[in-house]
Formats: C-alpha cells, sequence, structure tokens
C-alpha cells in the first residue's frame, strides 16, 4: 500500500476542509435557516422542529467513541466517506418527510453523518495520518471550515426562496454525493488497518491521560459546544428578537466565517509560538467579551459578533489541539471520540433547550445565561495553564 504521508499534504487538506464546509453548513448550522419556513409550510411547531437538531446531536454524540475507534483502525477515508453518504441519505428522508415522525428519522440519519463526518472525526483522522506533526493541518482545515456559515447561511436561504425547504434538503443531498463523497475519496489517502483490538492497547493515548487533567479538557470543551451551537442555532432569532430584520441579521451572521478564519490566520502566524492550552485560555476570554458586549450594547452587535466568532474560530482549533498536546499521538483517534461524546450530547440538548428559553425567557434573559456560561467556562481552561508550561 503506498505511504499516505507521500499524498501533498495541501491535498488532504483542501479535501477535508472543503468538505468541512459543506458538512458543517448542511447540518449544524442548516436549522437556524430552515426552522421557520419548515414551522411555516408544515404547521409543526418551533421546538418540536428544533427537537429533530437535538435528536441529530444526540446520535452523533453517542456514535463519537466507536467513530474514534473505526478511525484508529481504519484511517479517515472510510469513515468521513461514509459520512457524505449518511448526510445524503437523512437530506432525503427530511425532504419526503409527511409528518414530525419521519423528520426525526431522517434527523437520526443526519446525527449519524455527523457523528462520522464534522470536526472531531476530521482531527482524528489528520492526527492519525501526521501525529504530534498534524497541528498546522488541523488550523489549516479550521480555516477553510470556518467559512461554513457565510456559504451555508445565505446559500442555504436562497435555495429555501427558490425552491422551499424541500428543495434545499435536495440539494443538499446531491451536494454531498456529488461534491463531498468524491473530495474525499481523491484527497484522503487509503491507510493500513491496525489492530486495537486487543485491550485496546494500540489504541492507548503515549501518556495515559491524568483524569483531572481530562476531566478539565472535557468540561471546558463541553462548556464551549453548548455555547457556539446556541449561537449557530439561535443567533439569527436572538438578533431579530432585538429587533434586527432577518436580512440584516443573516448579513450579522455572515461576519462569524470571516471572522473566525480571521482569527485562525493570527493563531497560524502567532499561536504556533504558545502552547495550546494557552491559546484555549485566550479563546475563552474573547468568546465571554463578545457575549458580554452583545448582551449590553447591542447597538455594537457586529463588533460583538466579530470578537465572539474570532474567540469560537480559535476554539475549534484548540479543541483538535490541546488533545494532541497533552495526551500525545498515539490513540489521538479514539480519546478524540471519548472527547467528543460528552459535548456533543450536551449539545443535543442545546436547540430545544434554546428555544423554550427563547420563548419563555426572552432574547435579553437567554443571552444573560449565555454570558454566564461563557464566563464560567474561563474556569477549567484556566486550571490546565500549569500543564503549558514547559515540563508541565
Amino acid at each position: 500500500m503506498p505511504d499516505p504521508a507521500a499524498r501533498p499534504r495541501w491535498v488532504v487538506v483542501g479535501g477535508i476542509g472543503a468538505g468541512q464546509i459543506l458538512a458543517w453548513g448542511s447540518s449544524y448550522y442548516l436549522i437556524a435557516v430552515l426552522a421557520d419556513p419548515i414551522a411555516r409550510a408544515t404547521g409543526w411547531s418551533l421546538p418540536w422542529i428544533m427537537g429533530g437538531a437535538s435528536l441529530g446531536f444526540l446520535v452523533s454524540g453517542v456514535m463519537s467513541p466507536r467513530i474514534g475507534r473505526l478511525i484508529e483502525a481504519r484511517g479517515g477515508r472510510p469513515v468521513l466517506g461514509a459520512s457524505a453518504v449518511l448526510l445524503a441519505a437523512g437530506f432525503v428522508v427530511m425532504a419526503l418527510a409527511p409528518d414530525l415522525a419521519v423528520y426525526y428519522l431522517g434527523w437520526l440519519v443526519v446525527g449519524a453523518g455527523m457523528g462520522a463526518g464534522l470536526y472531531d472525526p476530521a482531527f482524528a483522522a489528520i492526527g492519525r495520518l501526521y501525529g504530534r506533526e498534524g497541528r498546522g493541518a488541523i488550523t489549516q482545515v479550521t480555516l477553510l471550515g470556518g467559512f461554513a456559515s457565510t456559504v451555508c447561511w445565505p446559500l442555504s436561504a436562497a435555495l429555501v426562496g427558490h425552491v422551499g425547504w424541500r428543495g434545499t434538503c435536495l440539494a443538499y443531498a446531491a451536494i454531498h454525493l456529488g461534491i463531498v463523497l468524491p473530495l474525499y475519496l481523491i484527497a484522503i489517502p487509503r491507510e493500513r488497518r491496525r489492530d486495537v483490538a486487543a485491550g485496546h492497547a494500540a489504541a492507548a493515548p503515549e501518556r495515559a491521560p491524568p483524569r483531572r487533567a481530562f476531566v478539565l479538557v472535557a468540561a471546558s470543551l463541553t462548556l464551549a459546544s453548548v455555547v457556539m451551537t446556541m449561537i449557530a442555532v439561535h443567533l439569527l432569532t436572538l438578533l431579530q428578537a432585538r429587533g434586527v430584520p432577518l436580512a440584516a441579521a443573516v448579513g450579522l451572521g455572515a461576519l462569524i466565517g470571516p471572522s473566525q478564519v480571521g482569527a485562525r490566520l493570527l493563531e497560524t502566524l502567532v499561536g504556533r509560538r504558545l502552547h495550546p492550552v494557552r491559546t484555549m485560555v485566550a479563546s475563552t476570554v474573547v468568546i465571554a467579551l463578545g457575549l458580554g458586549l452583545l448582551l449590553a450594547a447591542p447597538q455594537f452587535a457586529a463588533a460583538a459578533i466579530v470578537l465572539y466568532a474570532s474567540g469560537s474560530g480559535i476554539r475549534s482549533i484548540v479543541r483538535g489541539t490541546v488533545p494532541l498536546a497533552l495526551f500525545g499521538a498515539e490513540g489521538y483517534a479514539t480519546l478524540m471520540g471519548r472527547l467528543a461524546m460528552p459535548s456533543l450530547l450536551a449539545q443535543a440538548a442545546t436547540p430545544a433547550l434554546g428555544g423554550l428559553l427563547v420563548a419563555h425567557l426572552g432574547a435579553q434573559a437567554t443571552l444573560l445565561l449565555l454570558v454566564g456560561a461563557a464566563v464560567l467556562n474561563i474556569v477549567p481552561a484556566a486550571l490546565l495553564l500549569p500543564l503549558g508550561r514547559p515540563g508541565g
């Protein structure tokens, strides 16, 4: 079998990164645009519609440990390729759904595709390919993935306007089969299968993760995922509830992608000199500042969103680089699956819970809770700082 390292890195990074734009944009960011059109067309209640996304996140969380082990054993190519097929199948089911039960079935399949195809599996695939040298590739993939909302929120809105929400789902199914699947199959090299069955010895990290460090990393990733999912799913609703027209809200939301990419470019130039734990702390503080500004001074919403998105953009990088730096490259894919599970399970409750919070408490109180969660998340990140020192 050819050496996977012989495949030019720019081909691997470009293929995975482009696939991430479409995978994130058509799944994680989809419900923010489709929820209202689905409600108007079907008469289904908004909380039940949001519940479909929650179900998808739940499935992806339950699957994540298994996905990590699969990537550790087989490499990223078959798993990411399967994710494109699963996402396409799920969108077809959703497009044809005559009732909520079938709509939820579609989200079950989409959730399986998300579990096999978003950042955690992509990072695991990169870690398996490049080991400790994977930090740069992870950053580059997130540079591309940061355009997901910028590309797909306007695309989804345009598709809904022309072909309706069902046609939008079918269009994304075609995109996954016609674009994303070939990208993964062409860009990601085949890898030798590893035997990780015998006591999972081959899948053990180079250094067994200290329980305290593992818990702190998992807690920080989980809190950050909840905050970021809430913003991704409900930002347009929160902005509209505060008097921002939909078109302007979509425009403000489109700032997220460029801001994430700009922050990731800065991390590429400067952040490589810092231990990833220090970068994690910085990103957490910037997220809290951005949300705090949005709460306190909504007239500066654009600046607040740029701040928030800059922090969340860097956060997506440290989601992959902190475990690699703290726990090593051997068994990294398996470890990423374990770390992803709590954050994805917490995400599962976020869309529906967020809808209830906005409906019953209002946008102001919901934003206040988000600011509190973002500030609280500084604590576990800061407690990891000693491990980011030389010899830590």
